[in-house]
């Protein structure tokens, strides 16, 4: 049997980890997978469609550039049960004064690095909607930590953060998993800070497939993928360090935020100079 190719990034070094444990499990399941892998999620979108990989594991924002440079065609695969319904938390001082999305008007926000959707396209969108303009209404200081990961790494998120605690920005944005993370942690004191507002509910990574792909080849990978058991301890190690417990269907309804900051902002044609 032809090796099905599927990318991902190397967010972090673990990721290679991650794969090869993956790949062994397909391997017994007689359905070999080989990843390939990619320096930044461009460069894996651009490896899709040349057929140079059949499935990416994609970020959001990888997502949309999939679909939007396929006019829709791709195919849509599965999710962790992590990536469905996350929220990004504006987060303040307590004793800033600052009450209301308003309040933040003329004053500087830190966001996380300029492709991050959850640290910085999904918030703008949720300000813009909220009545503070991009580029007008409010100061950016943009932590740009791994560009080209999408904000698969709280470098930026972190950094911002970090600024908010030294007083450099009068707000900024982070995950809600990363929220609860720094409070738990120290990193964040919950008696000094405040969540002041929170994005609608919005998903995270998805598979895609090419469009060419034969479709009953992309259900099985899904298929076999979902057989992956967090009660494994073989299977435990990886989904820890990929950040679930179990694989679930994927849905793109969870994109709209996304799809909105995009055309807000028009950034896949400021970012990539299309």
């Amino acid at each position: 049997m032809t090796k099905l190719k599927v990318g991902a990034v190397i967010y972090d070094p673990k990721v290679t980890v991650i794969w090869g444990i993956i790949a062994k499990f397909f391997e017994d399941k007689n359905f070999p997978i080989e990843p390939v892998y990619y320096k930044d999620y461009k460069a894996q979108v651009d490896g899709l469609l040349t057929r140079e990989i059949d499935i990416a594991w994609n970020s959001p924002l990888a997502w949309l550039d999939t679909n939007i440079r396929t006019n829709g065609t791709a195919l849509n695969g599965s999710m962790r049960d992590t990536d469905r319904d996350r929220s990004s938390y504006l987060v303040v001082k307590i004793n800033s004064n600052i009450d209301c999305i308003n309040d933040l008007k003329d004053k500087t926000i830190g966001f996380g690095a300029i492709d991050s959707p959850q640290a910085r396209l999904i918030p703008i969108n949720y300000l813009h909607k909220h009545g503070l303009e991009f580029g007008k209404d409010y100061v950016e200081k943009r932590f740009d930590i791994g560009v080209g990961l999408h904000g698969d790494h709280v470098g930026g998120e972190l950094d911002s953060a970090i600024a908010l605690k030294n007083d450099e920005v009068s707000g900024t944005w982070m995950l809600d998993l990363n929220y609860n993370t720094w409070i738990a942690d120290g990193t964040l004191d919950e008696n000094q800070v405040k969540i002041l507002s929170k994005t609608d509910l919005f998903d995270h990574c998805i598979f895609s497939g090419h469009p060419e792909l034969e479709v009953s080849k992309f259900e099985k990978f899904i298929e076999v993928l979902h057989k992956m058991d967090y009660s494994n301890p073989d299977h435990k190690e990886m989904m820890d360090m990929e950040g679930l417990k179990e694989w679930i269907s994927g849905r793109t309804s969870g994109f709209k935020q996304l799809t909105e900051a995009n055309e807000y902002l028009n950034f896949f044609s400021e970012f990539h100079g299309e």
